[in-house]
């Protein structure tokens, strides 16, 4: 590991010319840290291998110094003895980053910070991108989980922002062996609904154990499974159960899904802002048969519809959010739809790439978005069958041709570049 040069402040030696640096001793009244609040003294202390009374010379003092910097905790750090008081001036790293576990059978929160920070003085939740803490930490990990008979290999890495690219934390995951999903106990199931519900539970056993997301995604596809059948007021609230059990080919990782299953319930009323770009016989009909059970598929197909109409006006960052309204007495649900249209993107520039100029011709005669009109992606996907429909040329000349195309949407000018890709099909021997 490259060690962090710090600087020295040593006036206090040129009192005595007639020693040499090294072996002049001294006993601090004092040793203080200043410049960074976030750790207390005794904090410092500790991760210096410092204690108060200790009597020191230059080397020691310089040794202590180094041990802080090898944390990579601090930027730059200096000393100063002035006779009395021994006094470390830290400057702190701007690159601390917080710490995210993927795949490790362990529980993030309090109890794991305060564990780590027991043995490592300067743990608050963050970590430098490698080296010093972060190797400590990556041990401390692997030590954790060999004491619950896990004998793992632990390796961390910088994990990116996948909209800024930049450095969001240091995540730790375990290499080897392979971390799974173990199987799933359920509560709260009806005796009518059981066998299904633990079919949907089975199904995700064997996945990838993901620290994080694991148990979320547990809740998600059992309350899909559940909307799915009407059960629109569903909850339901997985957790890890038990300790891990370490086979021969894997760590599986136990869980426990307790679910509120609620009402059986019929759709009533979807209400729609009054100036939707969809009308409520178009919302009657995509949500099927009034009355009828409050179908999750149904439902989809219905936010959907929505979110669609504002999108092909160019309204690309649309958001749709139905909120419901249960009626147990009756047993129905009324949805209130709260549509968030943004702004409307339009289209920069339409391109046909890998075409003649011959093809290109006739396709942009045929093309009509227009750049600066409101960019519609349904028209993009079914410009080719109208182009071939409208034009015989265009249809045997596209014969064996895949079309894919890329949209590309700038969030900030709200312009769209449109790029159309024409790949000819390998001839068949």
């Amino acid at each position: 590991m490259k060690l962090k040069p710090f600087q020295l402040s040593i006036a206090l030696f040129l009192l005595f010319p007639s020693l040499p640096a090294g072996a002049q001793k001294f006993l601090p009244k004092t040793i203080q840290f200043k410049g960074d609040p976030e750790y207390s003294n005794e904090e410092l202390l500790a991760a210096a291998n410092l204690r108060n009374g200790t009597v020191l010379n230059f080397a020691d003092m310089k040794e202590h110094s180094q041990k802080l910097m090898d944390t990579g905790v601090f930027h730059t750090l200096s000393f100063k003895f002035d006779g009395v008081d021994l006094v470390y001036t830290l400057a702190p790293s701007t690159t601390l980053y917080p710490v995210r576990l993927e795949n490790l059978p362990l529980t993030p929160g309090k109890e794991l910070d305060a564990a780590l920070h027991s043995r490592f003085p300067l743990y608050h939740g963050k970590v430098p991108s490698d080296g010093g803490l972060t190797e400590q930490v990556r041990q401390a990990l692997e030590e954790m989980l060999a004491a619950q008979g896990i004998k793992a290999t632990v390796m961390n890495a910088t994990y990116a922002d996948l909209k800024t690219h930049k450095i969001a934390a240091v995540t730790f995951s375990v290499t080897a062996p392979p971390v799974h999903m173990g199987p799933v106990h359920l509560e709260g199931v009806s005796a009518a609904m059981l066998p299904r519900a633990q079919r949907v539970a089975n199904h995700e056993t064997g996945s990838a154990f993901d620290t994080e997301n694991s148990a979320s995604n547990l809740e998600h596809a059992l309350e899909l499974f559940y909307a799915e059948e009407g059960f629109a007021a569903v909850k339901v609230h997985a957790s890890r159960a038990g300790d891990p059990a370490v086979t021969e080919a894997a760590v599986e990782v136990p869980f426990s899904a307790t679910v509120a299953e609620g009402k059986l319930y019929k759709l009533g009323s979807i209400h729609l802002p009054p100036d939707a770009l969809v009308t409520q016989a178009e919302i009657d009909k995509a949500s099927g048969q009034r009355a009828g059970p409050a179908k999750g598929q149904s439902l989809r197909a219905t936010w959907s519809m929505i979110s669609l109409r504002y999108k092909s006006r160019g309204y690309l960052d649309c958001a749709v959010t139905p909120h419901p309204d249960f009626d147990d007495a009756n047993g129905t649900v009324d949805y209130t739809v709260a549509v968030d249209p943004g702004p409307v993107y339009h289209l920069a520039f339409v391109k046909f790439d890998n075409v003649s100029d011959e093809l290109r011709s006739r396709l942009m005669r045929v093309w009509q978005m227009l750049p600066g009109d409101p960019f519609d992606e349904s028209y993009v996907a079914g410009f080719i069958y109208r182009a071939q429909k409208e034009d015989p040329v265009l249809m045997r000349s596209l014969a064996g041709v895949k079309v894919s195309y890329d949209v590309l949407a700038d969030p900030q000018s709200h312009e769209v570049n449109c790029v159309l890709h024409f790949t000819k099909a390998p001839t068949v021997p």
